[in-house]
């Protein structure tokens, strides 16, 4: 009752925790607490106590309720829209969550949310047709690592396909164990050696006419026809050989002192983004595993940081921006307001200052 009195901040925060505890203790207390007229109460205390709490209380708070059945439906709701450190053991454990609410995380919350969403045990059906629906890469390669999800072979059969465009994908659908033969043998044209070889053991598949078969379809794709000019022939590779071929590439021109801003536009206009995205982090010395998650990210501002970093023109942002867009499923988000703040990194300032502010913000996505 004292703490209840008090106006401090501290004490509100203390009586909050109390009040978890008071909730837990005893035997048979789920079954008083999940009465509607005590929910209603708890429902109003907490949600009063919760909006002054600090940020280190609200965590320790969604600690304590992760597990709780009894836990008012209204507050564990907003605990699941917190920073990502305050939602995550809501969103993976807590049983007061439904589908109707993941689901809504799903349209609502960052991707962190949407990740920790899809990596939640025994994640129902209508969870994972929303998530194949948005067909967010991140959120997809967390539902295909979840092997405690109800994914039936319809939904498998969607993460292999998506796998094509989408690389991180390919591991975690190669060892999904409801992997059939015949989606085993369409992952196996673009996956690299490591997981064709998983895939031939575990399949027990013929190496030499799993590879007589795509050559046969990639000729079939060419009409037959080879070019004059080898270096203009467009030849299907597997990823792995593919990305080394781009480092070797720009790793030479690099050297010879060649590749400029400009080579990145033109990689974008040859729909190249992985090119692009060496070539980037390449100019900029940056890890290419930032500029991927940049790329990848709802904040354009970050691309536009690195961009400025190496020396691209405002002016050729706007087009590089789309263009990287149009080659990465809408992404980097952010609509017309992620436009405006990219184009405002280009502020003032020496490419030395957006490469430091780049790594730094990269760093954190």
């Amino acid at each position: 009752m004292g703490l209840a009195r008090s106006r401090a901040v501290h004490d509100r925060e203390r009586l909050l925790l109390a009040i978890v505890d008071l909730c837990d203790a005893g035997e048979g207390a789920e079954a008083v607490m999940s009465s509607a007229p005590v929910q209603a109460l708890l429902s109003s205390i907490f949600m009063s106590l919760v909006v002054e709490a600090e940020r280190d209380i609200r965590k320790r708070l969604a600690e304590k309720l992760a597990t709780a059945a009894w836990a008012p439906a209204a507050l564990i709701n907003v605990l699941a829209l917190d920073d990502i450190e305050i939602a995550r053991p809501i969103i993976s454990s807590s049983p007061v969550l439904q589908d109707p609410d993941l689901v809504r995380l799903l349209t609502e919350a960052t991707i962190e949310h949407q990740i920790e969403v899809a990596r939640r045990p025994n994640l129902g059906p209508p969870v994972v047709a929303a998530i194949l629906q948005q067909n967010e890469p991140a959120v997809l390669t967390a539902l295909a690592g979840n092997l405690a999800a109800q994914i039936g072979k319809p939904e498998l059969t969607a993460l292999v396909q998506a796998s094509r465009r989408i690389v991180s994908l390919r591991s975690p659908c190669a060892r999904h164990p409801g992997l059939t033969d015949d989606l085993a043998r369409e992952l196996y044209v673009w996956v690299g050696q490591a997981l064709r070889q998983a895939l031939t053991a575990r399949f027990r598949l013929d190496p030499e006419a799993m590879d007589a078969a795509i050559a046969e379809s990639v000729r079939e794709a060419h009409g037959g026809i080879v070019s004059e000019h080898p270096e203009q022939q467009e030849v299907w590779q597997r990823e792995g050989e593919k990305e080394e071929m781009e480092r070797r590439l720009l790793a030479k021109l690099d050297i010879a002192g060649q590749l400029r801003p400009g080579y990145l536009l033109r990689a974008l206009r040859e729909s190249k983004l992985s090119l692009f995205i060496g070539g980037l982090a390449t100019l900029g010395r940056f890890d290419p595993e930032h500029v991927r998650r940049s790329v990848d990210s709802d904040r354009p501002e970050l691309l536009a940081l690195a961009c400025a970093a190496v020396g691209i023109d405002r002016s050729v942002f706007p087009t590089i921006l789309a263009l990287v867009r149009e080659l990465n499923g809408g992404k980097p988000g952010g609509g017309q307001e992620g436009e405006r703040r990219a184009v405002g990194a280009f502020g003032p300032f020496a490419p030395d200052i957006a490469n430091a502010a780049f790594r730094q913000a990269a760093g954190r996505v």
